[in-house]
């Protein structure tokens, strides 16, 4: 909506939608193994009735006949996430999909799903952050990380894009499963070079991955996918539910420029899922409502202009300094060279 709901008409609507899954029925008798039973009312008040979840064996985002009312919130969220995203500037996005995983398990799915188009592929080509759900995203896959390591650019750390080229040319392309960069990280670390990155990844026939966990916050991030996406290739974006939209950890939204590998991605899950995650972010876009998600989009980057502001304050009342990473808007580095004179 353009403008947020009240919570007593949010309520009202989830009611209503609760009484379209079949176990609320008032006259039904469900006898099979999957009837969302509840035996805590606090649990049942806790979901509004809904315990259907999401999805169905062979497909997340399939419809349920049991739970025409949880299938269609799933359907308004994933909608509705998506018309988020172009709020945010993200204007290549075709396709979104909210997945009731944190951000780790969901590049894992988005490998898994890369991997069934390219059976003999076994390396991911990833430019170095020091996180280890990245790393252990991969290895959870099953395959392998060409870490490659960042050179110094003044204060700030970017991509060493000839040591990117040189590993994809190093290797047969259908080898490389793909080149996965990473938009939202800490300072000094800028983020990758996502332009560059595309054109690499094009040239050479490679999938392109990007992990924008917190990066859907900034409009240069938005700006700098749509630039690769248009010049170069980006296959996937995935980010996380809690981190942009600021609901409890458990899910993250896996986007596309072409909305065939988002049909690809919810057809991998392996059965039904839980619905929590996606009525968190369908309370809360309904919540917000357009101009409340935008005032959130504004008001982050002015504060964090005044954030850092203050912050050099600070650091250089004691004699450090606040580094200059211009290509990070959402971290900011502080040096610690009197915090330790011996280290």
């Amino acid at each position: 909506p353009e403008e947020g709901w009240d919570d007593r008409s949010i309520e009202l609507f989830l009611d209503e939608l609760a009484l379209m899954d079949s176990n609320n029925y008032k006259n039904n008798c469900g006898v099979g193994e999957r009837e969302a039973r509840f035996a805590c009312k606090l649990v049942e008040s806790k979901y509004k009735g809904m315990g259907h979840g999401i999805g169905r064996s062979g497909d997340i985002a399939a419809i349920q006949p049991k739970a025409a009312g949880s299938s269609l919130l799933m359907k308004l969220a994933n909608y509705m996430i998506l018309d988020a995203m172009k709020i945010s500037g993200l204007d290549c996005i075709k396709g979104a999909l909210i997945l009731p995983l944190a951000t780790g398990m969901a590049l894992t799915t988005t490998f898994l799903t890369l991997k069934q188009q390219r059976k003999s592929a076994k390396y991911i080509i990833w430019p170095r952050i020091d996180q280890k759900t990245c790393l252990k995203s991969i290895f959870t896959a099953n395959l392998e990380p060409i870490i490659i390591e960042n050179i110094l650019d003044g204060e700030e750390l970017r991509t060493d894009l000839d040591s990117l080229k040189e590993a994809v040319q190093s290797k047969d392309p259908e080898e490389i499963l793909c080149v996965f960069s990473t938009t939202s990280c800490f300072a000094p670390r800028g983020y990758d070079k996502l332009e560059e990155i595309a054109k690499i990844c094009k040239e050479a026939g490679v999938p392109h991955v990007i992990n924008n966990a917190y990066g859907l916050q900034c409009t240069k991030i938005a700006n700098s996918i749509n630039i690769a996406s248009r010049k170069g290739r980006v296959d996937v974006i995935v980010q996380s539910t809690d981190k942009n939209f600021m609901v409890p950890v458990g899910g993250s939204v896996v986007s596309a420029p072409d909305k065939t590998f988002i049909e690809q991605v919810s057809k991998i899950y392996p059965g039904r899922a839980s619905g929590s995650p996606i009525s968190d972010v369908f309370i809360t876009l309904l919540s917000l409502g357009r101009q409340g998600y935008k005032k959130l989009l504004t008001d982050r980057k002015d504060n964090f202009v005044y954030l850092k502001e203050q912050l050099s304050i600070v650091a250089d009342k004691h004699g450090e300094r606040v580094f200059n990473t211009p290509n990070n808007k959402i971290s900011i580095g502080v040096s610690l060279n009197q915090s330790n004179p011996q280290a």
